[in-house]
């Protein structure tokens, strides 16, 4: 074998923001067990199938041993988990800056959280107005294979809170986009709103803030948030956004961004 890294070592670690840790560990576990390859797959869940296989087949492939399969799968998680574990917060913030007081403009760090995903990016927010900067970025990632989630409220959800145009028209014209919404027949009351504002990039990187994807939200208006790399709060925030779409709670909104004509 050469010195450079093997097929099942860069397969593996390529797979592994997508699965994240937890994954990886249930794939060694059931790889090393002696699963059938289909429970084997299950237990990363439907949405991460594909590249789970990836890693089976380049296991299958180099000839690899169940055994050191397993345990380069766990190693890999075990560093993963290290890494994960070095958490970075910064505040963020939107509107008039201080001198005295550097801070991060809002606009600027979703644009690179965006710019820095590589597999999987989600966004979630109340209000959307097309934003320059923002859908440049956001049609890059598409480009790049992001795969890229959107929630969005919509005027029938908002009851009358929100005017103008579907937040969701915000993102016409970027093929690619996946829009989701709640459903007002999914609220248990009947004044609930889908009033969060995260941005989540490859499970790794996590923005919480009060601003919506609109020009005042992310530049003009006072707005305030969080930005988190690493830790668990970036991967537990998009598991909870995957299960609120697999339950049902959360829609598929159609039609989908158009493409650009």
């Amino acid at each position: 074998m050469s010195g450079g890294p093997s097929d099942l070592e860069s397969v593996a670690a390529a797979a592994l923001p997508r699965l994240g840790a937890t994954a990886l560990r249930t794939l060694a576990d059931r790889i090393q067990e002696g699963w059938p390859e289909q429970a084997v797959l299950s237990g990363v869940g439907a949405e991460y199938t594909e590249t789970a296989r990836a890693v089976l087949d380049a296991q299958f492939a180099e000839g690899r041993s169940a055994e050191e399969t397993a345990g380069f799968l766990r190693g890999l998680a075990a560093g993963y988990g290290r890494r994960a574990a070095e958490v970075a917060v910064e505040p963020v913030w939107s509107g008039p800056g201080t001198h005295p007081v550097p801070v991060r403009a809002t606009a600027r760090v979703l644009v690179e959280l965006i710019e820095r995903s590589n597999h999987e990016l989600m966004l979630m927010t109340y209000s959307a107005r097309p934003h320059r900067q923002l859908r440049r970025a956001l049609r890059a990632a598409v480009d790049r294979g992001v795969v890229v989630t959107v929630v969005v409220e919509t005027l029938r959800g908002a009851r009358g809170a929100l005017g103008g145009p579907e937040p969701a028209e915000a993102f016409t014209g970027i093929g690619g986009i996946e829009l989701w919404h709640w459903p007002p027949e999914q609220r248990t009351e009947r004044d609930s709103r889908t009033h969060a504002k995260i941005a989540v990039a490859d499970r790794r990187e996590l923005l919480v803030s009060s601003a919506n994807l609109t020009q005042s939200g992310v530049d003009r208006n006072i707005e305030a948030g969080l930005r988190v790399r690493g830790g668990t709060a970036p991967a537990r925030a998009a598991e909870h956004l995957t299960e609120l779409r697999t339950r049902g709670i959360l829609e598929r909104l159609h039609p989908r961004a158009r493409e650009d004509g």
